[in-house]
């Protein structure tokens, strides 16, 4: 590649950083926090506004049990971030989910976890950037309508950050974090202030809106439906959680200490703000719908904001500063909420791919010590989701979840038999009692979400839940497959043994096109190898050529033959391909050695215009039993810049040996 190429990588990406450096990379807890929790606190933007979408549907009078349905989902979060602080000084390597099923349950419920996740995972990135046009767009039309290019540009841009590395990403992303929980505190603490301290009346602009409801006289189980669907919308508001169990690795020392404080601010934040906004909701009479033809009483024009916005908008009236500022953090938030599965996804696909369930090249770490083909694997993953549901949250957010209680189920259940097992052969009373304590927060962390996932299962499985579930079913059975190739051919190489015979006799095959320059490199090249037999072949593709080398051939001072092979119908690989098989059926024990000049050129677009025929030569050949392929290169003058020090080719090509000084 040009130096402007390499120059815009640099800017784009940075300087590689040294292997050895990678301890510098780890994060501290305040850097820790925006860059693992990010996910967890920026769901209340969106959990809460499912809750009141959902009981939408019986009309307003249902927004009483908003609160209710709040505290449920504050109660399994608190469950949840107590197991996981179990997990994390457990299980501090950072396989998180996966290593706790896979070591206690067996590979089969690892993998599953693992499915679960990278789809979760996904989802995560899809949901949080969707969430953010909507943010935006109640405050920028332009965004509202072109959703779907907002979400794409800002997965983009994400991308181009966390391969910058994680520390560099964790302190772009520490600001805005911190600003969205400072926000959001000040807006709920002052308008809590206002209502219940000052006294005033605050209304939002659709408080005086009706509902024009589906179901506005449901009873009995059609109503606990209702309120059961609302519930597993509004643990949205879970997600993230297990992405510090999986980034362990990336905190700094004591790492499972650091990890499980992070976790525990986590979960105290996100309940904090997700109930703080359910009964600001309710107090200032919000009223949502899924589009505004269900509101009655709202003008033609009238456009629905979110639920942020809304009491953002009511709380800071006559104050636009203020209304301008939350959505703007949210907005952000949002957008790198979508950084907790960009740090999670790329590790989970690193431990998958070290066990061999994925193909090997996610396991490495790119030029920023960031696993960069994870990374792009996730981006372009989260931007096909998002062009195909429109960044609708709504339609999206139906597939979302399931993933994550799979995960949770399976891991708590894992976590119960490393206890039992631990037990067994403790015999310090301390430790014992330390350890039946984990196994009793465990044992509840099961119940509570295996109920969830039982809820979820009921009431989203024909909504869109199946989608995520059959992605799961499909991503697992690729991994298998995978893994049974891996296997497959570390048997094959590992079982049979070499018999160390080596061939009776060399067989060289040099192809010529025209007698120039590099036809006499590759000739000597193979004579230097000293063949048993040495000879050149060409293809008559062209009559008047043919005969113009075999004459130029005949007056040269070249002593090997040249071989005519005929080809009619004008082809050049398969000719020679008969030839090559032909000599191999004379002589078995012969071994076939094919030179092939090639030019090595400067641009790529040099590359389009040479070698082609070299190129398909190589790739059926390689194919041919007891036949070697050597490649003879001839360096024109365009390929000079390459051999200057300094130059980087392409991405990862530290990694390959070249020193990076631009």
């Amino acid at each position: 590649m040009s130096k402007l190429t390499t120059a815009a990588k640099r800017v784009l990406l940075g300087r590689p950083f040294r292997s050895d450096a990678l301890g510098h990379t780890l994060l501290p807890k305040r850097i820790a926090l925006p860059v693992f929790a990010s996910d967890a606190m920026s769901s209340v933007a969106y959990a809460p506004e499912e809750i009141f979408l959902v009981l939408s549907v019986a009309g307003i009078s249902a927004y009483v049990y908003a609160p209710w349905v709040g505290l449920a989902v504050a109660f399994v979060m608190a469950v949840v971030v107590a197991s996981y602080r179990q997990n994390v000084h457990a299980y501090p390597s950072g396989g998180g989910d996966y290593e706790v099923a896979t070591t206690n349950l067996g590979p089969t419920a690892g993998l599953t976890v693992g499915s679960a996740l990278l789809v979760d995972y996904v989802l995560t990135v899809a949901v949080s950037i969707s969430s953010a046009a909507s943010n935006i767009g109640s405050a920028i039309p332009f965004v509202a309508t072109h959703k779907v290019l907002f979400a794409v540009v800002a997965i983009v841009v994400l991308t181009s950050i966390n391969l910058r590395g994680i520390r560099e990403s964790g302190v772009a992303f520490a600001i805005p974090t911190y600003a969205f929980i400072f926000g959001m505190f000040a807006m709920l603490g002052w308008g809590l202030f206002r209502i219940f301290v000052l006294g005033d009346d605050l209304r939002a602009e659709s408080a005086g809106f009706q509902l024009n409801a589906e179901e506005e006289h449901l009873y009995g189980l059609a109503f606990t439906f209702l309120i059961a669907r609302s519930f597993s919308s509004g643990c949205a508001a879970l997600t993230g959680v297990e992405a510090i169990s999986n980034g362990v690795p990336a905190f700094r020392k004591p790492k499972s200490r650091n990890a499980a404080t992070t976790l525990l601010l986590l979960g105290s934040i996100a309940i904090a703000l997700l109930m703080g906004i359910i009964v600001l909701a309710q107090k200032i009479g919000i009223v949502y719908a899924h589009n505004e033809s269900e509101l009655i009483g709202a003008p033609a024009d009238y456009h629905q904001k979110t639920l942020i916005a809304q009491l953002a908008e009511t709380i800071f009236h006559g104050f636009p500063i203020g209304f301008f500022f939350i959505t703007t953090v949210t907005a952000l938030i949002l957008v790198l909420a979508a950084n907790t599965a960009f740090n999670g996804f790329p590790v989970l696909g690193s431990i998958l791919a070290q066990d061999r369930y994925l193909p090997r090249q996610l396991h490495t770490r790119g030029d920023r010590l960031a696993f960069s083909n994870g990374i792009l694997f996730l981006s372009g993953a989260a931007v096909a989701f998002v062009v195909v549901f429109g960044a609708e949250v709504t339609k999206l957010i139906q597939l979302y979840i399931v993933g994550v209680f799979v995960s949770f189920v399976l891991s708590q259940t894992g976590m119960l038999r490393h206890w039992t097992r631990l037990l067994r052969t403790e015999t310090d009373p301390a430790q014992r009692a330390r350890m039946k304590r984990s196994r009793v927060i465990n044992a509840i962390g099961l119940s509570a979400t295996g109920t969830v996932l039982v809820i979820v299962l009921i009431t989203k499985f024909f909504a869109g839940a199946w989608i995520a579930i059959c992605t799961m079913v499909s991503i697992f059975v690729v991994m298998k497959l995978i893994r049974r190739h891996y296997d497959s051919v570390s048997r094959e190489l590992e079982e049979q043994e070499w018999d160390g015979v080596l061939p009776s006799r060399s067989h060289s095959i040099v192809l010529v096109s025209k007698l120039h320059l590099p036809t006499r490199r590759a000739l000597a090249y193979a004579r230097a190898t000293r063949p048993d037999t040495l000879e050149a072949v060409t293809v008559n593709v062209d009559e008047a050529d043919t005969r113009a080398l075999v004459r130029e051939w005949e007056r040269s001072d070249i002593t090997v033959p040249l071989k005519v092979i005929e080809s009619p119908y004008r082809e050049i690989t398969k000719p020679v391909l008969d030839y090559v098989k032909r000599v191999r059926r004379d002589s078995p024990r012969d071994v076939v050695t094919v030179f092939i000049p090639e030019y090595v050129v400067g641009h790529w677009w040099e590359q389009i215009l040479h070698n082609q025929s070299a190129l398909r030569l190589k790739g059926r050949l390689l194919f041919e039993p007891g036949v070697m392929v050597t490649s003879v290169p001839w360096q024109l003058t365009s390929s000079a810049k390459a051999r200057q020090a300094g130059v980087v080719y392409a991405p990862g090509a530290v990694r390959r040996g070249y020193e990076d000084q631009g």
